[in-house]
């Protein structure tokens, strides 16, 4: 190297994000090529149903159950959990077998709320009952909404807060998502957003919601995929509405506004002029206005504005209101709400300064505000048009696609989401829709991504750390196998980015009986489950099979080498059994002459070893005492199919524990019901799944006389 090259490398920039952007477009492009291939291979994913989930909370009294049948529609509405990149994937490739046609140009309006920022905090707030609080009795009355929100999401004394860091597969993704920083987001946003355009019909349109962290390199992006010229706004939502006398400065323009991204397919997109407040359906609003008045703080159907507000009209005109039928009490909530009369219609143009982006009504801390939300639905998309967001959070999308007659397609990778947004959509009584997964169906041909290339490596490591050894890489291509010395035991890792369920138990077993001459037994350590993996094992009836959960917080201990030979010396780490529900036998009553009466009880909940959760000390020292106490406590919630199939797991009832509708405590659920069903030829099939407030998942099937 001459001086004038080492001098040219020594004072050399870093290279610029906008250098890089001709990169990540390059990247992008060979990415999606490759993923556009496959989709006409014998690879191609599949979505996996684990559940056809009709909306029918537990209220009280004898339960008579919803009787629709899977088949009586032509469309689903899909709720799904896992990567959107392979969700989309296994949505354009279609599969005729479930029903299932490709997607491709069939959906009308895509909304996404993606990650803003790097430096966000993903830890889970769980709420669960004290050991040491008094069980509220069934039927002991019913909570106001705002106590309902103040014990769900603040805690009480009679509550214990517990946190959880991501699961494991939500680590790898927000991993890869910023491990380079903006750099990384981009190449994690390209093939997406290709694919979106892909899903998209000729008349649909795409609304990206961001902020200043990522949105205008994001927009770069989008005027490569989706044109410049097909660009058509860039639409301004404030964050929250601040009380402009209690701020001490003016708030900078990034910590105020929103941005969201309006793109369409083509010239021919969907579009209704987007105003203020639509006459169709009734629009009713908040009572309720910021400052103080004198005289118009006073008490309306049992309320009085909160502090430093006011009503909107003086007594006397509230009380003529209410009598032409304009102020009344919400159906809901109570609180007083006004009709907006027709003269108040004005168009919205880029600065949307009626509505509020964020909303807190699940506890969801990335919610988005349904009045948002029906405003890009009506204004881009038609009744019965397909709506989907991929980066769904607590489930606004589909629930005001709902509301308004649309269609709808949701996933998120995040397992807290998914459950807000079954029960949201529950508590609303949506149509009947599919809980599904990507779960067992990942093909082995996605190791050639860059994600898969390390799994062999992170394999290899969890072999150690479990006291087996790993074989040579000549005998063990995919770097997942290994075995206990001095004993005659096979050792079988599975992927983090799978569910381990029914075929790699079975490949687990065909490696038992013929990898290097055979094996006494098998281990398969596994990071994540299919819903019916109990079930699963114990219809294995496999003693020589066992199968391990790996600690989910097992990646934020291996941060450095230095770490992973301190684990492997300490050997602290436990490899844990999976838990389980268990209840007691189901009673079958003659109720009618065509109808049996089916009494189902919990009995227990054994949760797999605090120290395999992503839980700190002193977190797992509170689970522990609850899981010693109370271990139904856990219980997030459980549903029943008093016919199930064999095949897929119909839930004609379910409770939660949110649900307050059957007793006043937000904190269990009900651990008895009694259920109304036809009767049955033969036995009767009942099957009981249950998911615990970390997302983990058994299932129990009981057959009755």
């Amino acid at each position: 190297m001459t001086f004038s090259d080492f001098f040219d490398k020594l004072f050399q920039m870093p290279e610029s994000l906008i250098d890089q952007l001709s990169k990540i477009v390059a990247e992008g492009k060979k990415e999606v090529e490759r993923i556009l291939e496959r989709l006409s291979g014998s690879n191609k994913l599949t979505l996996q149903t684990n559940e056809y989930v009709l909306p029918s909370k537990d209220k009280s009294g004898l339960y008579r159950g919803q009787m629709k049948d899977i088949s009586e529609q032509e469309w689903h509405n899909r709720l799904i959990y896992g990567d959107n990149l392979l969700v989309m994937q296994a949505l354009l490739a279609g599969d005729p077998a479930t029903g299932l046609p490709s997607m491709r140009g069939k959906v009308d309006l895509i909304y996404n709320d993606p990650p803003f920022d790097s430096k966000a905090d993903y830890r889970t707030k769980i709420m669960l009952s004290s050991p040491k609080s008094v069980v509220i009795p069934a039927k002991a009355g019913i909570q106001k909404d705002s106590e309902k929100l103040d014990s769900r999401f603040h805690g009480n004394d009679k509550s214990v807060v517990i946190e959880q860091k991501p699961t494991v597969l939500e680590q790898f993704a927000y991993s890869d998502t910023w491990k380079d920083g903006t750099v990384s987001y981009l190449r994690m946003m390209y093939p997406r957003l290709v694919l979106m355009r892909e899903l998209l019909s000729e008349q649909g349109s795409i609304y990206v919601h961001l902020d200043w962290h990522v949105g205008h390199y994001v927009k770069v992006l989008m005027d490569e995929i989706f044109g410049k010229e097909n660009f058509r706004n860039e639409i301004y939502v404030k964050r929250i509405r601040k009380n402009v006398q209690e701020r001490e400065r003016v708030p900078r323009l990034n910590e105020a506004l929103d941005s969201v991204f309006f793109y369409a397919k083509t010239d021919q997109h969907l579009i209704s002029p987007p105003k203020k407040y639509d006459p169709k359906p009734e629009r009713w609003h908040s009572f309720e206005a910021a400052g103080h008045r004198n005289g118009m703080d006073y008490e309306l159907f049992g309320f009085k504005p909160n502090a430093g507000n006011h009503w909107r009209w003086t007594k006397e005109k509230a009380e003529q209101a209410i009598k032409e039928g304009v102020l009344r009490a919400n159906p809901n909530t109570g609180k007083p709400e006004y009709k907006i009369e027709a003269s108040e219609y004005i168009l919205r143009d880029t600065l949307w300064d009626d509505i509020t982006a964020s909303a807190f009504t699940t506890g969801y801390t990335t919610e988005k505000k349904e009045s948002l939300l029906e405003a890009f639905i009506l204004m881009s998309s038609n009744k019965n048009s397909i709506i989907a967001d991929f980066f769904s959070g607590s489930g606004t999308t589909g629930a005001v696609a709902e509301k308004h007659g649309r269609r709808w397609i949701m996933s998120d990778i995040g397992k807290p989401a998914i459950m807000i947004t079954r029960q949201r959509l529950i508590d609303q009584e949506a149509k009947p829709f599919l809980y599904q997964s990507i779960g067992d169906y990942q093909k082995e041909a996605f190791t050639s991504s860059r994600l898969f290339r390390r799994i062999g490596d992170l394999s290899q490591v969890v072999i150690n750390l479990y006291g087996a050894l790993p074989f040579p890489d000549e005998q063990n291509p995919n770097r997942n196998l290994g075995y206990i010395k001095n004993s005659r035991t096979l050792v079988m890792v599975d992927s983090p980015s799978k569910l381990t369920g029914y075929a790699t138990l079975k490949k687990a077993q065909e490696l038992r009986e013929s990898f290097l001459g055979g094996w006494d037994r098998v281990v398969v350590l596994g990071w994540n489950f299919v819903f019916d993996i109990a079930t699963l094992i114990k219809n294995f009836n496999d003693d020589k099979l066992e199968v391990l959960v790996i600690p989910p917080d097992l990646l934020d201990k291996l941060k450095t080498k230095s770490s992973y030979e301190s684990l492997l010396k300490s050997g602290k780490i436990r490899f844990s059994s999976l838990q389980y529900l268990s209840i007691k036998k189901p009673e079958v009553k003659n109720y009618s002459s065509d109808i049996d009466e089916i009494t189902i009880e919990l009995d227990n909940y054994i949760l797999l070893s605090p120290d395999a959760l992503p839980l700190d000390d002193a977190n797992k020292g509170k689970l522990q005492d609850i899981i010693a106490h109370d271990p139904l406590a856990l219980i997030e919630y459980w549903s029943v199919d008093p016919d199930y199939d064999g095949e897929t797991f119909r839930s004609k009832w379910q409770d939660y524990r949110s649900n307050v509708d059957n007793d006043a405590d937000p904190f269990r659920v009900v651990k008895e019901v009694a259920i109304l069903s036809p009767k049955v030829k033969g036995k009767r099939r009942i099957c009981v799944k249950a998911v615990d407030v970390f997302g983990f998942e058994s299932v129990v099937v009981e057959e009755v006389g």
